[in-house]
């Protein structure tokens, strides 16, 4: 790997962000970004996320400073300056009950801000195959769910007619299993695998790359040709540790596998709860030394394939 050119406490304005941020899709000649994991929220909920970050919440495990914290309009606006073309929502059910809360909101988001993959959320409760289907018919483009926070199983068998439902319409689902930040009962690998070998065809993102357990991951990935992984907060200076707290081992021959497997990896980034520039994330992918080419698939081709990159861009810009 090369040095950071952005380290993580290096301040930058916010007209230099943009600059760096432009410079950089620009340079790869790709008309933008397209980021699969940033996260809108309702106001209230939102609120009360950050409020267990600004207190290093027991999921978090960490001091977790938020560099972003605008309005919703805001942070709009902001994507848009920085060339994110297609971003998503990703809202995430925590207990029974709210998912169609979470849902209708993050619709009411897609109408606003029509170049936003309209995203929805699911729990294991009663209702779930039936706001699913409701979803899939009206067109949601991107699923999250969040084992850590919902503390629920991925095969939890009250999930299992969503998971037919989605393998069959090909909607992808960012699901975060990994054990980072903090894992728990609920964290790892095993249930991805479960829920994989009953419904192959699902579409998952792996959420983080499934930090820290990359390997298990990416051999699901090799699995299962739907299996996809985002790179949220992976490879920077602030990266998602173990279990405990501490920084991420890397196999050898990881990058070895991220170049074979380039594929099946997709720009991530958290927006904006991040506590660092959003071009920190791209450069960090960069200092990997694996090439311009690998850059362009993870930034564009390979989302812009999974999702669509609008009908003013072209599929494979400078393919």
């Amino acid at each position: 790997m090369t040095e950071p050119s952005t380290s993580l406490g290096q301040e930058l304005s916010w007209e230099q962000e943009v600059e760096r941020t432009t410079a950089f899709w620009q340079r790869l000649g790709l008309p933008g970004l397209l980021d699969v994991h940033t996260h809108f929220l309702p106001p209230p909920v939102q609120a009360k996320v950050w409020e267990q970050f600004d207190n290093a919440g027991p999921k978090l495990g960490r001091e977790w400073p938020i560099r972003y914290r605008g309005s919703v309009e805001e942070r709009v606006a902001q994507l848009r300056a920085l060339g994110v073309r297609r971003f998503s929502t990703l809202p995430y059910a925590h207990r029974p009950g709210i998912a169609r809360y979470l849902n209708e909101w993050a619709a009411g988001f897609k109408r606003d801000v029509p170049e936003s993959l309209w995203s929805a959320t699911l729990y294991p409760e009663d209702d779930v195959a039936a706001y699913v289907a409701d979803g899939i018919a009206a067109g949601v483009e991107i699923w999250k769910v969040h084992v850590q926070v919902g503390e629920f199983h991925l095969d939890d068998p009250a999930l299992d007619p969503a998971w037919a439902l989605l393998a069959e319409a090909g909607t992808p689902v960012v699901v975060h299993a990994g054990h980072a930040p903090v894992g728990n009962d609920f964290t790892g690998h095993a249930s991805s695998a479960r829920v994989l070998e009953r419904h192959p065809g699902l579409a998952m993102v792996v959420a983080h790359m499934g930090a820290p357990d990359f390997t298990e991951f990416l051999d699901l990935a090799d699995r299962y040709e739907r299996v996809r992984l985002d790179t949220t907060m992976v490879f920077t200076d602030f990266e998602l540790g173990d279990a405990h707290g501490g920084p991420p081992a890397y196999a050898d021959g990881l990058l070895d596998r991220l170049d074979r497997q380039r594929d099946r990896l997709l720009l991530g980034t958290d927006f904006p709860t991040i506590p660092y520039p959003y071009v920190h994330q791209l450069e960090s992918l960069e200092r990997l030394g694996l090439g311009e080419d690998w850059l362009r698939a993870v930034c564009w081709h390979n989302a812009a394939a999974l999702v669509g990159a609008g009908p003013e861009y072209p599929l494979d810009p400078g393919r």
